[in-house]
């Protein structure tokens, strides 16, 4: 048996962005990875050929697509929440949907955004970590969502954190990290799959001397788990996770 991986994104292009690394290295170590972005990403300033949100929303899925194959998510399912809006939006629903996906896939570690709303602070990916927080704990709560199938227990919640910061960007703050990831062997691969989302070339370009200096490391932090336990500096985001 392997592990699994369940990855909660708000946009395309996050999974390589932000957690490429990571999930490069998790294919790479046979972990089962499944995916799930909330939006297809039509409020992005950078549209590509697409004339329409509709035609922007099928280019950014299938470049989607094509970035998790690069990277090794074998599963991965993209909503049709409103980009930009996931403020607005039904919380115990948006909720409901992870814990319904959570209790089917039954992984064995959750990794997702920080409530800071990583590098660029976006608030879909605020609400997209507070959303992914609520179904870790829920998906195992005898008194929520029982409609939704059996219980079940993730081990551990990761989030994504930084050691640095995106010049000319509002500052966040963000969570300490506990594990640092050695990507260097894996950052060309995160960088092609960024170049699959060919919409969002004028951003690659942008970010390219950043990731370029500080690309070879990922930091996570250790947001919940269901052992009690110190916190400690790791390089693996499975170690101790029970198959």
């Amino acid at each position: 048996m392997s592990y699994r991986l369940l990855c909660v994104f708000a946009h395309p292009d996050d999974e390589c962005f932000a957690f490429g690394g990571a999930i490069a290295l998790a294919a790479d170590a046979g972990v089962d990875i499944h995916a799930i972005c909330f939006t297809s990403g039509t409020a992005g300033s950078y549209r590509g050929t697409a004339n329409s949100d509709t035609e922007l929303g099928e280019l950014r899925r299938a470049e989607f697509a094509a970035s998790c194959d690069i990277l090794g998510i074998q599963h991965h399912e993209v909503l049709e929440y409103q980009d930009g809006k996931l403020e607005h939006a039904n919380f115990s629903k948006l909720a409901g949907e992870l814990v319904q996906r959570i209790r089917a896939i039954k992984p064995h570690v959750v990794l997702t955004f920080g409530g800071e709303g990583a590098l660029n602070t976006h608030p879909d990916h605020t609400m997209v970590s507070a959303l992914t927080t609520s179904a870790f704990h829920w998906a195992s709560h005898p008194k929520r969502y029982l409609e939704l199938g059996p219980l079940f227990a993730p081990q551990r919640l990761y989030y994504v954190t930084t050691n640095f910061f995106l010049p000319e960007r509002h500052i966040p703050a963000p969570a300490p990290w506990t594990v640092t990831l050695d990507v260097s062997g894996v950052f060309e691969r995160k960088q092609r799959a960024f170049a699959a989302h060919t919409t969002q070339a004028p951003l690659m370009v942008q970010t390219e001397p950043v990731f370029r200096e500080h690309g070879q490391q990922e930091y996570y932090t250790l947001a919940a788990s269901i052992l009690p336990q110190p916190a400690h500096q790791s390089t693996d985001l499975f170690e101790g996770v029970a198959e």
